[in-house]
């Protein structure tokens, strides 16, 4: 059994919603660290990740969501890393980024209000948010996270994994069925490509917030490994 396990968060969001999951986690006797994503570049949140992998005692699981997917990826070939867990997240290939994944969407597919970049930023539209990303919280919590939004770098969704870790390392993936941000589809097929163990919940991609239970669920079968 892994005893040690480490959170990283996707974009426009921080690690402070990983709580519920990392409650549950710590409940049944878990070591979990949460990674605070600069999310300027892959490589600073590859950096930031490594940091806190660097300072366990022992393996750990490297649980990723949305853009964390990506940060995993790549930053999970580090030694300490002994499994992979995607929550509705991004698990590119060697040499795609999260503009390449999501430069053909399914046809039909929701469009993620994505505002144009400011600085070299992105948001989403605050009055889209809830429908796109949250769309399964409550009215409030839903319109704090849209007006507590992290900017998110365009060279963060231009960065390509060098070589994915799935390609040695066990993963798992949880697909979220109401998912408007990232199409449970595109889901399927990253995770089935990656050869991961898949379970299915119906949530939206604030699955981490709705769903604590079925994502620590799926962290707890990887850790088993």
């Amino acid at each position: 059994m892994i005893r040690n396990i480490v959170l990283v968060h996707g974009g426009f969001v921080d690690g402070s919603g990983w709580q519920a999951v990392y409650d549950l986690l710590v409940a049944d006797g878990f070591r979990v660290s949460v990674v605070q994503n600069p999310t300027l570049s892959l490589a600073g949140d590859v950096a930031a990740t490594h940091q806190v992998v660097d300072g366990l005692d022992g393996p750990c699981v490297l649980v990723g969501h949305s853009y964390g997917g990506v940060v995993i990826s790549e930053a999970g070939t580090h030694p300490n890393v002994a499994a992979l867990a995607y929550i509705a997240a991004f698990a590119p290939d060697k040499g795609e980024s999260v503009n390449t994944l999501i430069a053909d969407p399914p046809p039909g597919a929701p469009v993620p209000p994505i505002l144009p970049p400011v600085n070299g930023f992105l948001f989403l539209d605050r009055d889209k948010f809830a429908a796109a990303f949250a769309g399964d919280l409550p009215a409030g919590q839903a319109a704090f996270m849209a007006d507590s939004q992290v900017p998110w770098g365009v060279d963060a969704l231009g960065g390509t994994v060098s070589e994915p870790a799935w390609r040695a390392k066990p993963s798992w993936y949880l697909v979220a069925t109401d998912d408007r941000m990232i199409p449970p589809p595109a889901q399927h097929v990253m995770a089935q490509r990656a050869g991961a163990t898949v379970a299915e919940t119906p949530a939206s991609h604030s699955v981490y917030l709705s769903q604590p239970a079925a994502v620590a669920d799926l962290i707890r079968q990887a850790a088993a490994s």
